[in-house]
């Protein structure tokens, strides 16, 4: 029988990226309930910057009570995103939760953006998520089947068609935006069987790497929230019924907040009152 206090117990999660970041944080709460995490990430070797490897992540995962399996791999490489998904099946015995969370940015206006980065953003961003979900599909209709709650979560912005976002960086809005239509058209097409599909963004700037290693980076990452924040609301919607929870984008601190999570002082990095700041899309 599941534990009530530890509702992921013995599920298991199948996650794009995840060696730093956003995805690490999700990882690893999920991890706290004992849930089994497989990564599927490219960072083999350490970088200066930023920081991590897939087995770094793997030691966390591991530390915070949670089974992993690291799959080295390219989530724009269709045979090793199917590896991935039997290895886990294999070593795991099936796939309740799929977190798209591999992401590229390039926010550089039209003119300026290379095709190969424009390409990059596609593969990683659009055509990943769609792929590890796409191939992900039949574990999960089994997972629903043995009433295992399944889910797909994947870290993309609402539908936002103020033209200002999609003005400011065309590339990188057709990218996100690409994962936010899989979100809206899985939600519909598996609807019947009971899978929750869902999106998920967060409110401010999430302290990460990314917004430290970018031009003003250090006052932006004061004014950040932590990845706690973004890892506290997926664990909310992963543990929520799929089958009453599907088609939605999600704020993070919406999602806290619909559970009575008023209080986000301990998430700031810069504790007090300060200005944060907003992220895109909003």
């Amino acid at each position: 029988m599941p534990d009530d206090h530890k509702p992921l117990a013995g599920r298991t999660m199948i996650m794009s990226g995840g060696s730093r970041g956003i995805g690490l944080e999700i990882a690893e709460r999920a991890a706290e309930d004992g849930a089994n995490i497989t990564l599927i990430a490219k960072t083999d070797q350490p970088h200066p910057a930023p920081e991590g490897t897939i087995h770094t992540a793997g030691e966390r995962i591991e530390a915070a009570g949670g089974a992993v399996l690291k799959f080295v791999g390219d989530v724009r490489d269709d045979d090793a995103v199917a590896r991935a998904v039997e290895q886990t099946v294999e070593r795991f015995g099936g796939i309740d939760m799929v977190v798209n969370n591999a992401s590229a940015i390039d926010r550089s206006s039209t003119d300026a953006l290379s095709m190969k980065m424009y390409d990059l953003m596609q593969d990683i961003n659009c055509r990943g998520s769609f792929l590890l979900s796409k191939l992900c599909v039949p574990a999960l209709r089994e997972s629903a089947r043995n009433r295992r709650n399944p889910h797909i979560l994947t870290l993309s912005p609402p539908l936002n068609l103020d033209p200002r976002w999609a003005g400011g960086q065309l590339g990188y809005t057709i990218a996100k935006y690409g994962m936010s239509l899989t979100t809206l058209g899985l939600a519909e097409e598996l609807r019947a069987d009971g899978i929750g599909v869902n999106s998920l963004w967060p409110r401010t700037t999430i302290a990460t790497a990314a917004i430290r290693n970018r031009p003003g980076g250090a006052q932006r990452f004061a004014r950040s929230r932590t990845p706690r924040i973004c890892a506290d609301a997926a664990y909310l919607v992963l543990t929520s019924p799929g089958q009453d929870t599907t088609g939605n984008f999600f704020i993070d601190d919406d999602v806290l907040a619909e559970h009575g999570i008023t209080d986000l002082d301990s998430y700031r990095v810069t504790p007090g009152d300060g200005p944060l700041n907003a992220d895109m899309f909003l």
